[in-house]
């Protein structure tokens, strides 16, 4: 998908960013840089935690989206974030598990005069079952 302007989204649009894997490897390097809990860090110790097996850092799988899919599209049009909220981690992400993010505009208030908007967004990420299993809003003001 080539870059986006502001022009091209209206309340409702959806972006969908295919199928997204997280492999063991980058759940420990990514826990062990901002969330070295042992069951994101150590196979053995996450088999005797109340998940079973490794699982990914709640943010992960929407900071991978963001910086390799979102920001692509959308990066050069950002002047800032403003906030993110109701972050819902509702089912674990585990190594080699696919996921379906979609990040959809939830609406656009626009300053014509200071040629920016705040769009607010909804991230969202389903299993293979279509599953909802992480949602999160964000505000970013972008320019116009």
């Amino acid at each position: 998908m080539s870059q986006l302007s502001v022009s091209d989204l209206h309340p409702g649009k959806k972006l969908e960013f295919g199928k997204v894997v997280l492999r063991e490897e980058e759940i420990i390097a990514f826990a062990k840089a901002f969330d070295p809990l042992d069951f994101h860090t150590d196979k053995k110790a996450a088999e005797k935690s109340f998940f079973g097996r490794l699982v990914a850092s709640g943010p992960h799988i929407f900071n991978l989206v963001h910086r390799t899919q979102w920001i692509p599209l959308l990066g050069h049009t950002v002047i800032c974030g403003l906030e993110i909220s109701n972050w819902k981690f509702l089912k674990p992400v585990y190594a080699d598990m696919p996921v379906y993010p979609v990040a959809r505009v939830m609406s656009i208030k626009p300053n014509i005069e200071k040629k920016h908007a705040v769009i607010h967004w909804r991230y969202e990420f389903h299993d293979e079952q279509g599953t909802l299993i992480q949602v999160l809003d964000s505000a970013v003001l972008h320019k116009i």
